[in-house]
């Protein structure tokens, strides 16, 4: 009874780490290219976007995006979102701002000879970016998006606090109504089997980049 339960709440933790990642990681490698623009405006807004979404807690962020987007004058009432698009939309740009800087450092650290020996080759940057660029930086930025990832298992919790229905909230449910500790356990062995599971995920992806 206690685990069908809780199977409820994992599906909305499982399905907003997945949401999350598939929409975060690309996000953020767009912000990395962005904060490294031509146009001086174009950094500046996208590196102020990350200074801001780093720099507030992602509760805040949750408690904006679903209580307070309704309140702005004028286009509040287009901005009304269901808990879960919320959740995922929040958790979604605040990850997009952490794998921005994760990935600029992996860019910079490619060094800039590979850039003059692509184009000496004759690769167009599109061929530079992706065959001799982005091999290098995942390389480099593969444990930090893999601690990322893990911290994001655990983050997940925080969306209860907008009343979804994830892991955490069920199991405070079930304590508070069974007076039972018995589904804190329950709940602990599924955030470390899961991050076991990324753990050997990405160990496995650092062997594969390793060269």
């Amino acid at each position: 009874m206690i685990t069908g339960v809780m199977l409820k709440g994992i599906g909305f933790t499982l399905s907003l780490f997945v949401v999350t990642a598939v929409t975060s990681i690309p996000l953020g490698f767009a912000l990395t290219y962005l904060s490294n623009s031509k146009f001086r405006a174009v950094r500046a807004v996208t590196r102020a976007y990350v200074f801001v979404m780093r720099g507030t807690p992602l509760m805040l962020q949750l408690f904006f995006f679903y209580f307070g987007l309704p309140f702005i004058p004028f286009i509040g009432k287009f901005l009304v979102m269901d808990r879960f698009p919320a959740a995922c939309l929040t958790f979604a740009l605040n990850y997009a701002a952490y794998f921005c800087e994760i990935f600029r450092g992996g860019l910079l650290s490619v060094d800039k000879g590979q850039y003059e020996a692509a184009r000496v080759l004759g690769l167009t940057g599109t061929q530079t970016t992706f065959r001799i660029v982005i091999p290098q930086m995942i390389k480099v930025v593969m444990p930090s998006v893999a601690n990322e990832a893990i911290t994001l298992v655990k983050d997940t919790a925080l969306a209860s606090v907008i009343g979804i229905s994830d892991l955490l909230h069920y199991t405070r449910a079930l304590v508070n109504s069974r007076a039972d500790i018995t589904p804190f356990f329950i709940a602990a062995v599924f955030y470390l089997l899961f991050t076991f599971g990324l753990t050997k995920l990405f160990d496995a992806l650092e062997k594969k980049y390793k060269f």
